[in-house]
């Protein structure tokens, strides 16, 4: 029995968006993530068999087209979702030419292909750190823009800045700024998580390596924060809560145009003995810790109110620090050496 033909291309539907940032994912876990989607109307009819690099630069999916007979599959780009960045508050103090090449560089390079393109919607991963040590708590996207602290945040400041400038100059552009909290945990098969390379820069990675016997022990950096326990407060929110706001935010940008900016977090701040008090927990290990010097470019406690989020996009945080903790731990102990495991 001959195979089914398929025609493959390099190609979109009517709605498809772009994902920057996915480096690391293959060919098996993208159908998984492909499956999981079916409620997005966007990729009926298109499956996706892996990432390709072209010869040009960037990123573009193969897919094939459930219509054999279809002889040109290639459809309008609708939209933008850009993760691509670095993203460790304590290495950009470190590292700022390079913070600031990648990320603003990278990022108006991918809006001159855009709009070489006609594509003006672009869903942008931003970030709680634009409101520098915040002068209110919760935070509000009200809350004014303090003094960035360290070159990470004020990428995504200078970039949010960029951004809406577009729209000003010209108005076809839509910008849906997203602030992320402090995303953690992994998806719930365990197949899918954070894989940082060397001594993670950020927390549950670092712990997450603890317990699955890799690191030694945690550095905590700082206890004499004007907190309940001197570590710094931090607002964690659930990778696939963030996730969903984002497909929250494509279907509000159809409706919304223009500039618009949301919290997303679950508005509960959490200390970093907290988390690892609910990391041991979720593993059975107690966690080693050391204290060690303030990190440059932290402050002291960070949580948002998610208020407008919920109202505009119907979008709510769901799963709490303990479920947080759970998924992460599924996946480092399944995956102690991370995609080479």
């Amino acid at each position: 029995m001959a195979a089914e033909k398929k025609n493959t291309a390099l190609a979109t539907v009517d709605t498809f968006q772009i994902v920057t940032g996915m480096e690391g994912l293959d060919k098996e876990l993208l159908a998984e993530l492909e499956d999981e989607m079916d409620d997005l109307d966007d990729v009926k009819g298109i499956s996706c068999r892996h990432i390709k690099i072209p010869s040009g630069g960037g990123k573009a999916y193969e897919v094939e087209s459930d219509d054999p007979d279809d002889p040109d599959i290639e459809k309008e780009i609708e939209a933008v979702i850009n993760f691509a960045g670095l993203k460790a508050v304590g290495e950009s103090v470190e590292k700022p030419w390079e913070y600031y090449h990648n990320n603003i560089t990278g990022t108006l390079i991918l809006c001159d292909v855009m709009r070489k393109h006609g594509c003006k919607n672009m869903i942008f991963s931003s970030s709680a750190t634009v409101y520098g040590d915040p002068a209110e708590i919760p935070i509000t996207e009200k809350c004014p823009k303090g003094e960035i602290t360290n070159p990470y945040g004020r990428t995504k400041g200078m970039l949010e800045q960029i951004l809406t400038d577009l729209h000003t100059g010209d108005p076809e552009w839509n910008i849906m700024l997203l602030r992320y909290f402090n995303p953690i945990g992994a998806h719930k098969s365990g197949k899918i998580g954070e894989d940082p390379k060397g001594i993670p820069n950020n927390l549950v990675p670092y712990i997450a390596q603890v317990a699955v016997g890799k690191l030694d022990r945690l550095g905590v950096f700082g206890d004499d924060y004007n907190t309940p326990d001197g570590t710094g407060v931090r607002d964690y929110i659930h990778v696939v809560d963030l996730a969903i706001g984002h497909v929250k935010a494509i279907e509000r940008m159809k409706k919304a145009k223009g500039v618009h900016i949301y919290n997303l977090g679950t508005g509960v701040g959490y200390s970093v003995l907290d988390v690892v008090k609910a990391y041991e927990k979720a593993c059975g290990k107690e966690i080693p810790y050391e204290i060690k010097p303030r990190r440059a470019g932290d402050i002291a406690t960070c949580y948002c109110d998610a208020a407008k989020a919920k109202e505009e996009l119907g979008w709510v945080a769901e799963r709490g620090i303990e479920e947080m903790c759970e998924d992460s731990w599924r996946w480092q102990s399944a995956n102690p050496d991370g995609y080479r495991s």
